[in-house]
């Protein structure tokens, strides 16, 4: 008899193993993203100045940022007790800088557009918007 003639047999051990190791790596589909550690206070106040340079608040409300009161997508307030960015991507500190660097890499199409962000620029802006809470 062929060994696949009862994929059940072979299956359902494969898929107990995969959602048991799964489980135990906290990736389970409710898992929420593990809590990094704060940024230091230069570090996020840099990112406020910078969310202000790059004019973030054209499209974007974010509280204690200077002239940031645009209505033309979401409001940022809270954005780091926030699960998801743009309502797709895993809320972590270097998936949110790479999102300000470059959205339109990560998810083509999209509104935000691709703004000429420095790397550490788009880190320190990332650690503002994480430092945010509801």
């Amino acid at each position: 008899m062929p060994c696949c003639s009862r994929p059940g047999r072979i299956l359902a051990p494969v898929a107990a193993l995969l959602a048991a190791g799964l489980a135990a790596t906290g990736c389970s589909p409710g898992a929420q993203p593990a809590e990094a550690s704060p940024a230091p206070r230069a570090t996020i106040e840099r990112g406020q100045r910078l969310l202000a340079q790059y004019q973030c608040g054209s499209c974007h409300a974010i509280p204690g940022v200077a002239s940031a009161g645009g209505q033309v997508t979401s409001s940022l307030a809270g954005f780091g007790g926030r699960s998801y960015i743009a309502g797709r991507l895993p809320n972590q500190p270097d998936l949110l800088a790479q999102w300000i660097a470059k959205p339109q890499a990560l998810v083509p199409g999209t509104l935000m557009p691709d703004m000429g962000v420095k790397p550490q620029d788009a880190r320190d802006m990332a650690a503002y918007l994480l430092a945010q809470k509801p």
